[in-house]
């Protein structure tokens, strides 16, 4: 957004059914709420504290709780995974999370065994046969492949999942917390961290297409109103997506034996939110008059 203000948001998704934004909050910077001129110009409440980014995903995830939204696991990028603060309100509430640290991040492996992310694989990742190969997903080229490992630690709720690039090497790193009671496993911790990607679509889809890049909102409230709109336009076409999916889903099944004759017709994928979007928003051909 627009005088260094960001946005803090929180998607739900359902695998294989649908995902949408359900809450956001505005990041105000803590010089442009202690300066009285910026704070006049951005329309900013008098009675407005900072709040840094995961503070805000707390404030978030209370609202969404006390609306009766409840998620398996809470996933969320390296700003997030490095908050203490909101690892500590998930785990006080009982709500699982998987949240990407940096290799950095220190874990205490055993009693007396403290090292960081990016040592704990040098040492203990070195066998080939302590990675596993599996999807993270489907993306826009299909399913998403790495190879994953995981590490218990002193903490039988607490795991570090690795993820590695099969082509790069790349290693990516999430601190996962799994409440007592709940089952534990390295597949079910890995379709959570590719559920992820999902929120990023409709962060960037939500600010690209129906976002503040095409309005002309810049001050706090008008800001506020013109998510909240936006967050609605996301939600129904979401939902007419999730609705219509196995109506507009005409591609053939897979072949199930060798030698199986392909299909006379590739067929067409489900309705997408971004084409419902384009549907929405095309406006209609008149007729009985001349184009200029």
């Amino acid at each position: 957004m627009a005088n260094g203000i960001t946005t803090v948001r929180l998607s739900y998704v359902r695998e294989r059914t649908g995902h949408a934004l359900i809450g956001a909050r505005q990041r105000i910077p803590a010089e442009h709420i202690s300066d009285p001129v910026k704070s006049l110009l951005t329309g900013l409440p008098l009675d407005l504290r900072f709040r840094a980014k995961g503070q805000l995903a707390m404030d978030i995830c209370t609202g969404a709780r006390t609306d009766g939204a409840w998620f398996d696991f809470l996933c969320g990028d390296e700003v997030y995974g490095n908050c203490t603060e909101l690892r500590e309100f998930c785990e006080e509430a009982g709500q699982g999370y998987v949240l990407r640290v940096p290799s950095s991040f220190r874990l205490t492996l055993a009693p007396g065994i403290m090292l960081t992310c990016a040592q704990a694989v040098t040492r203990l990742l070195k066998d080939a046969r302590r990675w596993e190969v599996r999807s993270a997903g489907a993306g826009s080229k299909g399913q998403r492949w790495y190879a994953w490992a995981w590490l218990g630690t002193a903490s039988p709720r607490h795991h570090l999942l690795i993820r590695r690039h099969l082509g790069s090497g790349e290693l990516a790193f999430r601190y996962c917390y799994v409440p007592k009671g709940q089952a534990v496993s390295k597949s079910r911790l890995i379709r959570a961290a590719g559920l992820r990607w999902p929120a990023e679509e409709d962060s960037g889809f939500g600010k690209d297409c129906l976002g503040p890049g095409q309005s002309q909102v810049r001050l706090y409230h008008a800001i506020a109103r013109h998510t909240v709109l936006v967050m609605a336009a996301l939600a129904i076409c979401a939902v007419t997506a999730a609705l219509l999916r196995d109506r507009t889903d005409t591609q053939a099944p897979p072949a199930v034996k060798p030698g199986q004759r392909p299909p006379a017709g590739p067929g067409m994928i489900p309705l997408t939110v971004p084409e419902i979007t384009r549907l929405l928003t095309t406006r209609p051909a008149r007729t009985g008059h001349a184009g200029h």
